[in-house]
């Protein structure tokens, strides 16, 4: 990570990529990490990120910017729901500051793209979002919150003894944030929904489930013999980049 910005009284550390040699206003992808599964725990989130904001620099020429949401990595605090979405908008703030971008797309790996999605279809500032992996919603986490509290503990998520302050606010939050509804509200900007068909966390059911919540026009893509970890498929992430290189066109850019 190359810097950091303040989310809600917390340092999260940042990682941003720009071009070379381009000047003016360019477009801005924010990329959003998952929440650790299958083996990583906190300090290990969004490790292979920056490498994928330097090539989106350096191949498409734009901004691109990674972060590592509260509870991860080097950034500071411990995760709820709520924090995650203020983590975002505060990183979209931070990027609109910095490049004064022409747009802004946002990327989201599996909790990542939900909480893009969520926070995309209230905020007028994001273009378009492509989601990898992502969840319909966070059901599975709201119906047994002590048992999630207690895993985020073991993975380092959560790291106070006295957090969260309030259990019952704490937990509230995990059902508050419907991604399925989200997409209703953001719809008809640009939304491409990947999934790899042997997703073990995470069944492609949720991606069709965002899709038709969405309507007409999302971009679905399930891709035969990818698991969980699209961000490692050389496939998904081409068709990424491709995506993005069109979004620039479609926006006039």
């Amino acid at each position: 990570m190359n810097g950091s910005f303040v989310s809600g009284g917390l340092t999260l550390a940042r990682y941003l990529a720009e071009p070379v040699g381009k000047t003016g206003a360019l477009p801005a992808m924010v990329l959003c990490h998952g929440y650790p599964s299958g083996g990583i725990d906190a300090r290990q989130s969004a490790g292979s990120f920056p490498e994928l904001c330097d090539r989106v620099a350096s191949e498409l020429g734009w901004s691109a910017m990674t972060f590592t949401f509260r509870g991860c990595a080097t950034s500071e605090g411990d995760f709820s729901m709520q924090g995650w979405m203020d983590d975002l908008r505060a990183a979209i703030s931070h990027i609109v500051s910095e490049t004064q971008p022409s747009g802004i797309w946002l990327v989201g790996n599996n909790t990542g793209g939900s909480l893009a999605l969520c926070v995309a279809a209230d905020d007028p500032r994001v273009n378009g979002c492509a989601l990898l992996g992502a969840r319909a919603d966070f059901d599975d986490w709201a119906a047994q919150p002590r048992r999630f509290l207690e895993h985020s503990r073991e993975i380092g998520t959560i790291r106070r003894a006295g957090f969260p302050p309030s259990f019952d606010e704490w937990s509230r939050e995990l059902r508050r944030f419907r991604p399925a509804d989200a997409a209703k509200r953001y719809a008809p900007r640009p939304l491409l929904l990947m999934h790899g068909a042997d997703d073990d966390v995470v069944p492609t059911a949720d991606s069709r489930v965002l899709a038709k919540a969405y309507g007409d026009g999302a971009e679905l893509q399930i891709i035969q013999g990818a698991g969980h970890r699209l961000r490692h498929d050389p496939r998904a992430m081409a068709m990424l980049l491709g995506w993005l290189d069109r979004q620039r066109t479609l926006a006039g850019m």
